[in-house]
């Protein structure tokens, strides 16, 4: 378009034929959306209260204590202490053992509750009734106190004598033996008695996963005359993968802070033959009053946790 001018004027873009104009909300709708997000951010501020009171505060408070030395066996050599609690650690065999506990301890219960977890649930799932009365018995080891859970295999199953299993293994002829007494047995038998109480989660995870799976998949595999354990590797595995992964990240993170029913089993012993290292942070704090040491103790103790937690989402991420 021209002027007599001479001078070149284009169009606006706005008002060009065909053109749509930008879309622009009504100012009600924009206060509306602003009120929305305001009652939201209201509702989040006690959540939020809550959290920090309950665990950025005393996190904090736990950081801030791990860099202290706060002995109250010899008050006077308190006093700030930097990283010390934490060189301190490299030289420490009670340490060390506590660690290699704490990673025998939650190895052999994730793969004990995975492995037998699935197994029952490929089991199960092959029986057409009665699957309710066995989830509901699967629930209850769940809802019991770890510290109940401790007491009744104390008292009941692993008792010397009168316990339910030394009487199982003295019928079968194997003898008396004093499974939380004895230091190569009382590991085990925490394991086992972990091991009893999580795997009916693990067992119930799978389960519901199971009877998802499409049976479409399985039918083509037979008609390609794959087996069963074909069927398995390559069909079940792969597609429960994500449930097996979010089960051992949940189950890893129970072990790693597991206290109250070794506490009630065995109390970290004989000796620290069962003392991972939750139970010497709790030890080194509450009964030899070194709270610094053991506060760096549980902080070495969430940053190893912390950092599993993290790989183990990156592998359930990952294809």
């Amino acid at each position: 378009m021209e002027h007599s001018s001479g001078v070149s004027v284009k169009p606006s873009l706005a008002h060009a034929p065909g053109t749509a104009e930008p879309m622009k909300h009504p100012p009600e709708t924009r206060t509306l959306a602003s009120q929305e997000r305001r009652f939201a951010l209201a509702l989040l501020v006690p959540a939020l209260l809550v959290l920090v009171l309950t665990t950025t505060i005393p996190l904090v408070y736990l950081g801030w204590n791990s860099m202290q030395r706060i002995d109250l066996g010899m008050p006077w050599l308190s006093g700030f202490a930097g990283l010390d609690n934490y060189a301190k650690m490299g030289s420490d065999p009670r340490f060390w053992n506590s660690l290699w506990l704490t990673v025998v301890y939650t190895g052999s219960t994730v793969v004990l509750q995975v492995v037998v977890g699935l197994s029952l649930a490929l089991l199960v799932l092959q029986i057409p009734k009665g699957q309710g009365v066995l989830r509901v018995a699967a629930i209850l080891p769940i809802v019991l106190a770890p510290v109940v859970v401790g007491l009744f295999w104390r008292t009941l199953m692993l008792a010397p004598d009168f316990g339910l299993v030394d009487m199982v293994t003295r019928s079968l002829g194997l003898g008396s033996y004093n499974w939380l007494g004895d230091p190569q047995l009382a590991l085990i038998s925490v394991i086992a008695i972990h091991t009893w109480q999580w795997t009916p989660f693990a067992f119930l995870v799978l389960l519901a996963t199971l009877a998802t799976l499409p049976s479409d998949v399985y039918e083509a595999a037979r008609l390609d005359r794959a087996g069963a354990w074909q069927r398995f590797f390559h069909i079940t595995l792969p597609l429960i993968r994500p449930a097996i992964v979010m089960v051992i990240i949940m189950r890893m993170m129970t072990a790693l802070s597991a206290f109250a029913a070794i506490f009630a089993a065995t109390g970290g012993g004989p000796g620290s033959s069962t003392e991972i290292l939750n139970l010497y942070a709790y030890r080194t704090s509450f009964s030899e009053l070194n709270i610094g040491y053991g506060a760096s103790l549980a902080m070495v103790l969430m940053g190893i946790t912390l950092v599993i937690s993290y790989l183990m989402f990156r592998m359930r991420r990952a294809r």
